[in-house]
């Protein structure tokens, strides 16, 4: 490995950990996601590497086509601009449903009182929600949760803003094994890294007392989505 390959790879990997380290929109949606709706250990990391690959796999595709056509920087900088506001809006919107609707489900699970005559005309009272043991015949069946794959969405629309900038274009000057060595190098840490920060993270949700507000977990995961949307947009991360 030469020293200019070294130097390119060393930086790759810091960009890559820093990248994913100040964008809690790389690690707290899957935390509170994995919360709320009880993913286990390997569901929560398949769907974390996943939407990290598309978040990854979509800059790397970009970054390709400018470096084969030879593109300027500052041309795809502009798409990966849009790319990023657009993915920041998604974010702001599918937080904000998730949330209304964990509203919606934490009011249907509070208890209330039923009244039903029985065949001698006597009045009986029960207290239930709709969530519980006693099943009516209005609840909702189950549905396949789409809620994995408008996260995967969203990463895919979500650049890696340093990626192409500051990885792809300085190793493409060296030649096509460097850049595929380093954009690599970004890659894997950047997946490593998330997933470390999503574990941590998900081993200390799960240690602290939440069953007082577990009913509000739907909610509070929607607004963690929304607040990370809401943080890219006005505040850049």
């Amino acid at each position: 490995m030469t020293g200019e390959l070294g130097a390119l790879t060393i930086a790759a990997a810091s960009v890559g950990f820093f990248h994913s380290v100040f964008g809690p929109d790389h690690y707290l949606p899957f935390v509170m996601m994995s919360w709320a709706r009880k993913w286990s250990t390997a569901r929560t990391m398949v769907i974390t590497l996943l939407c990290g690959l598309g978040h990854i796999g979509s800059s790397v595709v970009l970054g390709l086509v400018g470096v084969s056509l030879g593109l300027a920087v500052k041309k795809l900088e502009v798409v990966e601009s849009a790319r990023g506001n657009l993915a920041a809006w998604l974010f702001i919107a599918f937080g904000l449903v998730y949330m209304i609707w964990g509203l919606h489900r934490a009011y249907l699970r509070r208890l209330h009182r039923h009244t039903h005559l029985h065949l001698d005309d006597t009045p009986h009272t029960h207290t239930h929600n709709h969530f519980g043991d006693h099943v009516h015949v209005h609840d909702a069946p189950e549905t396949v949760s789409i809620a994995p794959w408008v996260l995967f969405t969203v990463f895919v629309f979500g650049p890696c803003e340093t990626l192409i900038p500051f990885v792809m274009y300085p190793a493409a000057r060296q030649g096509w094994f460097e850049l595929v060595v380093v954009t690599s190098t970004f890659g894997i840490v950047t997946l490593v890294t998330m997933s470390a920060l999503v574990l941590l993270a998900r081993a200390g949700v799960n240690f602290l007392p939440l069953t007082k507000i577990q009913h509000f977990s739907h909610a509070i995961a929607g607004a963690t989505i929304l607040l990370c949307g809401l943080a890219i947009v006005f505040l850049g991360l």
